[in-house]
């Protein structure tokens, strides 16, 4: 490794070593005084793969457990084969501008075949099922705790809690393992033979439970909406005592007198994985062979190579010392006062996404993999309208770049069904997703043209690809998913057609996804020509294309074709006579004007089609559209709009979105207005829970810090009043693969440092001047 080459700002930082530490000013630890009354209080852990949410109950306590992969539903074929025989008419109808007409005819004709999202075969991402454990203390009475504490560790990603009764300590530890593919529960007392406890798992619906060889086993198959068999799962808990003994009966294992316990936790299911119930014994035989510490180690050391990666600093806080749902009260009252609470949030936000996803497994669906429900809120599925593409927008910023691997992997899995669709549609070559997908590869149109016949899906989706690449350079993954981006031009490219009112080549039928306008006649639709966004998603997806066709060094004459389109799309915005960039491709009147999607800001992000350097006309359009769009919303809209601000480099505004972010609520109604904010766990509130809102907002506070975008680095683009007096940053990623890292005084960058695996020329802006310098050598 070569050392760093520092830049230097200021003669002051010269001649005095900057002292102000990368190093957080508190323990990045979420904090609670007693237990979880409800789910959205508990705490998450998950390896990627298994997930577990511990309530700390002292009677009774109650583990959700998960598995990523557990659906129901099954692969289909939902596809109507002569849809496409309608496109002439709905071509012509919307020339004469009948939209109304076009909406009834494709709600009838232009939707998926069968119930589509709303049951099987499209299935649901579903709770594996729930641990108990029934505690018994001596002289049994009532239970009076002393001194409870319960928390979760950010930098070792494990939970725990403690309490006294009666003089005797109890303690919990909880983790699920980066290194042994378990999870694990380990109790303490600290006097001897204090532990009694009950083990039993439950599930609502298609489970049994049995004891075998010593061990507690939750098992079942769930329904394919075909015959009823599909997906099987299994957990299954054996238990290690120290001191006491360990009895089963048919349904429990029972722990009498012990002073330690140690509870193994295997899941499984068969997707792509029939051993997995031989797999899962080996794994508990291997595991419970190894010292409890050796395996705690390895999993902090293995999770900690992801983690330790970034490390962020905005100054000190007032409130600290406060449990963790107090603490969020406290900031959005007075949010000034803690500075330190952002950092928590947007680690927790990395967290989650280290925990919820690794290469070789699946994306986080709209719960990551969190779930208490068999009918999780939405199928818990992947909605391409903007949720799982906000999942795995921080992942590229915040260096957890290979976390944006399982993504492309579903992506690339889309490709022939989505070829069957655009087939059965359009008659148009290539690949197409709609509005919802699931593990199964589902791309057809939703059961209602309203909201499903949005098209852009498959478009937004590359652009989540496309950026791995420029954040990393790595022309070996560039040219994996080459196929896939040209396939999903292939199929916008064939659909353009000629506008009579603007000569711009555009896609009819079109919409912006889930919002609807007003006719002349006083009726409403969805179904237009040439939304905003299907245009700047063409446009970044033909630039792209053409790029990487000369990276490669292939495709040249399929770049000339898209190189002599590109002149004649729409621009990347339309201004309005009030104003704001349209959303339509005519003025339409919205019928609601604070919809909670802003598709047609898609251009200013996660698009750079919109910058404040190139585009600064659009840039007050688009912030007149964001004040008319108001502040509130659903917790993905509110960071949707902290992360339009941040680019627009209005730091204080960008601020005002994070506060209102974190509002605490407890609310898990189905939520589509106002009303958005987290949980006391800091889990994000729709509400009910979507992990969008927490990984939006993560990108959206890296944003505020680092943006790369628009040709330059640009170093503190959009830092609020609250953060100006003194901060450092050090692991953050733009593009280019460059690592940076700097320390900021009074608002201005006093000491930064940028590398990369090969030295490269870079623009940088700092303190608003723009250099030009050679980055160091990593």
């Amino acid at each position: 490794m070569m050392i760093l080459k520092k830049h230097i700002i200021t003669t002051i930082v010269l001649l005095i070593p900057v002292t102000f530490s990368y190093a957080q000013q508190s323990p990045l630890t979420m904090k609670y005084d007693r237990p979880a009354a409800i789910w959205e209080e508990t705490l998450p852990l998950g390896n990627g793969r298994l997930g577990m949410m511990p309530d700390g109950g002292i009677e009774k306590e109650k583990v959700v457990l998960n598995d990523v992969t557990l659906w129901s539903g099954a692969p289909q074929d939902a596809n109507n084969y002569e849809a496409y025989k309608q496109l002439p008419k709905i071509r012509q109808l919307l020339k004469e501008g009948r939209n109304d007409e076009v909406q009834a005819l494709m709600d009838k004709d232009f939707i998926c075949t069968g119930k589509g999202s709303g049951s099987v075969p499209f299935g649901c991402y579903q709770t594996l099922g729930e641990l108990q454990l029934q505690f018994t203390y001596d002289n049994a009475g009532k239970v009076e705790p002393e001194q409870y504490e319960r928390q979760l560790s950010l930098p070792q990603a494990v939970a725990g809690c403690h309490y006294k009764i009666k003089g005797v300590t109890y303690s919990r530890e909880y983790f699920t393992s980066f290194g042994d593919d378990l999870s694990f529960i380990r109790l303490t007392a600290s006097e001897p033979g204090k532990l009694n406890l009950r083990v039993t798992m439950s599930r609502p619906e298609r489970a049994a439970t049995r004891t075998e060889n010593g061990a507690l086993q939750l098992y079942g198959q769930l329904d394919n909406g075909i015959d009823g068999k599909g997906m099987q799962y299994q957990a299954t808990v054996r238990a290690q005592a120290k001191g006491g003994t360990v009895a089963t009966e048919a349904e429990a294992l029972v722990i009498k007198n012990a002073t330690e316990v140690i509870l193994y936790i295997a899941a499984g299911t068969d997707f792509r994985n029939p051993g997995f119930r031989t797999q899962q014994s080996k794994v508990l035989t291997t595991a419970m062979k190894k010292p409890y510490k050796a395996q705690k180690q390895a999993h902090i050391a293995n999770y900690s190579k992801l983690f330790n990666r970034v490390q962020i600093n905005l100054g000190k806080g007032e409130s600290g010392q406060l449990t963790t749902d107090k603490r969020l009260a406290a900031f959005y009252n007075n949010a000034a006062a803690d500075n330190e609470l952002p950092v928590l949030f947007y680690q927790f936000g990395r967290y989650l996404s280290i925990c919820s996803t690794k290469p070789g497994l699946l994306p986080p669906n709209l719960q990551g993999l969190w779930a208490n429900q068999v009918q999780t809120p939405w199928n818990g599925d992947y909605h391409l309208d903007v949720n799982v593409q906000m999942n795995h927008w921080p992942v590229e910023v915040s260096n957890l770049s290979e976390l944006n691997l399982p993504l492309a992997e579903l992506v690339k899995g889309l490709v022939k069904p989505g070829e069957r669709t655009a087939k059965a549609y359009y008659n148009a070559p290539g690949w197409v997703a709609h509005v919802i997908t699931n593990i199964w590869g589902f791309t057809e149109p939703g059961e209602s043209a309203s909201w499903g016949a949005t098209k852009s899906g498959s478009g937004w989706l590359c652009n989540n690809l496309w950026e791995h690449y420029a954040f990393t350079n790595d022309k070996k993954y560039l040219a994996d998913i080459y196929p896939t981006l040209k396939g999903s031009a292939e199929f916008y490219n064939s659909l353009l057609i000629r506008d009579e009112k603007t000569g711009w080549l555009v896609m009819s039928p079109s919409s912006s996804p889930e919002n609807s306008f007003y006719l002349p006649n006083g009726k409403h639709a969805s179904i237009c020509i040439g939304a905003t966004i299907d245009n700047q998603i063409v446009r970044d997806l033909f630039n792209n294309i053409i790029t990487a066709s000369e990276v490669l060094g292939i495709d040249a004459a399929f770049r000339q074709e898209l190189q002599q389109k590109l002149p004649q799309l729409p621009p990347a915005g339309v201004i309005s006579p009030d104003g704001r960039i349209m959303e339509w491709l005519e003025d339409y009147k919205e019928t609601e004007p604070q919809h909670r999607h802003i598709s047609h800001l898609w251009g200013l992000y996660p698009a750079a089609l919109i910058t404040a350097e190139t585009t600064p006309e659009l840039a007050a359009a688009a912030k007149k559209t964001l004040e008319v769009r108001g502040d509130d919303g659903p917790s993905w809209t509110i960071a949707y709009k902290l992360l339009f601000w941040a680019r627009l480099q209005d730091g204080n505004r960008s601020f005002k979105l994070l506060r209102e972010l974190l509002k605490p609520t407890n609310r898990t109604d189905i939520n589509y207005g106002a009303g958005g904010g987290v949980y006391p766990n800091m889990l994000s509130a729709g509400p009910p829970f979507q992990i969008d809102g927490n990984f939006g907002a993560t990108a959206g506070i890296a944003e505020m810090l680092l943006q790369s975008h628009a040709g330059m680095i640009n170093l503190l683009p959009s830092i609020p009043d609250q953060w100006q007096a003194q901060g450092a940053v050090k692991g953050l990623k733009a593009r280019g693969n460059i690592t940076v890292s700097f320390d900021w005084k009074d608002g201005k960058v006093v000491h930064y440092t940028l590398t990369s695996p090969v030295a490269t020329k870079v623009k940088v802006k700092i303190n608003g001047e723009i250099k030009e310098i050679t980055t160091s050598k990593s």
